[in-house]
């Protein structure tokens, strides 16, 4: 075997590699990753107008095809965070750029119509669902527990910043070329980070063992690495706190996901992430139209106010990243407990929702969307962060996946549901004003549960899942 050792661990060649990446390297790759993961979902809001202009359609119409593309989403994440237990997911990243490429381009065709666009939407939503998931997963498999949350909140960043870059170039690019050619662009981008990840992306020192070796017990596992490897993982893997290699990596034995899945940190962490999630889907899909609708902008203008709000949408991820980083690094709990700040966030957001959907002044509205509103985003790496810490490693594709299966629903349904509720509106502006109060009041609900359930290292040690050590990549020679 060339590309791996039985247990699972890289081959000669493939460690070569990965110190040539390293954890930092690989964040970046999975940063681009992401940043074209939103972008492929950003663009059909951005081409919203011109395609309901297009193929006359409604608001709500449109909405069913936003909806689309979460039809296998959740389905899709499930299955596929399965196969990380047999599959490396190296490769599973790889094939999903693939088939994010092959589901946008067709719309480049002037034959292709709104049922294929529906078509193609519920392609891409089955291939992007495992996206964030499998990436998460990926990136744990370079960082220990205390070292995380930064990683995480970069790749999530991806979501800020796919938006923020798509935006305002998408923009331009359907003012000069029309909204198909949106579509082909964002196809073209997928294949290029495909090429790069090809060539350099790779495994990480703390990644669990995958195929025959992951159905070993933890001990097994362990003693087989000391022997298979020579020592390399040794190197791979330094002690929490210490610094200094601690020996092969071992794999604690597994949880029943029965009682993973109805943990009080599990359960809030998917539903306020599921509001948050609701959030930025009703944003990307709405946000341009109300813009030009409601406020009156042009599409570039909206595009580029829509870029600028990602930007602020990306500072606040990482601030809040290197606080929570910083916090856990010290290794001393808060006054509050774990799911207090998130929640707190998680309640700011709706007060921001709420003056966002009701101020009737233009200078008061719109900063809301500068950072205000995104601090809900947050959400999205405390819970993910949150079930990694109460997951054994074998499992954490799997039960990563379980939350994004979760809270993708909140994709299904906030198109369908706003749009619903803007169309019933006795105007287009009171309609979208009911809609952004409709979704405050889900964030308040969120923020509550989180502050109150959200309690990652009680779970922990109740279900019995040690801390992850910290890793350090050996030095190329």
């Amino acid at each position: 075997m060339t590309g791996a050792t039985r247990t699972g661990r890289p081959a000669e060649g493939v460690l070569s590699r990965a110190v040539r990446v390293g954890p930092w390297g690989t964040t970046w790759l999975l940063l681009g990753f992401m940043l074209v993961n939103f972008a492929d979902k950003a663009v059909l809001g951005l081409a919203g107008p011109g395609i309901m202009r297009e193929f006359d359609i409604s608001r709500q119409e449109f909405g069913a095809a936003q909806a689309a593309f979460f039809a296998l989403f959740s389905v899709s994440a499930l299955a596929v965070s399965a196969l990380t237990r047999k599959v490396r997911t190296s490769v599973l990243l790889l094939g999903m750029a693939l088939l994010w490429s092959a589901a946008q381009l067709p719309m480049v065709w002037a034959a292709a119509g709104f049922g294929t666009l529906i078509v193609t939407r519920v392609l891409l939503g089955a291939a992007e669902g495992p996206a964030a998931p499998v990436a998460v997963h990926h990136l744990h498999g370079w960082f220990g527990q205390r070292d995380r949350t930064l990683p995480t909140a970069v790749l999530m960043v991806g979501a800020a910043a796919g938006v923020a870059v798509a935006a305002p170039v998408l923009s331009a690019v359907i003012s000069g070329w029309g909204w198909r050619w949106a579509f082909g662009a964002v196809g073209v981008i997928g294949l290029v980070w495909a090429v790069v990840w090809r060539r350099y992306g790779s495994e990480g020192p703390l990644a669990p063992p995958v195929g025959p070796a992951a159905r070993l017990t933890a001990g097994e596992t362990a003693r087989e690495a000391a022997g298979e490897t020579a020592g390399a993982a040794s190197d791979a893997v330094a002690g929490a706190g210490s610094g200094s290699a601690s020996g092969p990596a071992s794999w604690p034995a597994e949880v029943p996901l029965r009682r993973i899945l109805l943990s009080g940190t599990f359960l809030t962490a998917s539903v306020g992430s599921f509001a948050a999630y609701w959030l930025m889907s009703s944003k990307l899909t709405w946000l341009p139209d109300y813009l030009e609708t409601v406020l009156g902008w042009d599409a570039h203008r909206a595009g580029l106010m829509v870029g600028a709000g990602a930007v602020a949408n990306g500072v606040v991820l990482l601030v809040h990243g290197v606080v929570a980083q910083r916090a856990a690094r010290r290794g001393r709990p808060g006054r509050l407990p774990a799911g207090a700040g998130a929640g707190v966030l998680l309640l700011l957001s709706a007060a921001a929702v709420t003056v966002f959907a009701t101020a009737g002044e233009e200078w008061l509205r719109v900063p809301m969307m500068f950072g205000p509103m995104a601090l809900a985003l947050p959400m999205m790496t405390v819970g993910q962060t949150a079930v990694a810490r109460i997951t054994p490693p074998a499992q954490r594709g799997i039960v990563l996946g379980a939350v994004v299966g979760v809270f993708a629903l909140g994709g299904v349904l906030a198109p369908l549901v706003l749009g619903g509720i803007v169309d019933a509106g006795a105007t287009t502006a009171q309609g979208y004003e009911n809609g952004w109060l409709f979704t405050a009041g889900l964030l308040v609900m969120a923020g509550v549960l989180t502050a109150l359930f959200l309690r990652p290292e009680r779970d922990a040690d109740r279900l019995g899942v040690p801390e992850t050590p910290s890793a350090r990549v050996p030095v190329a020679h």
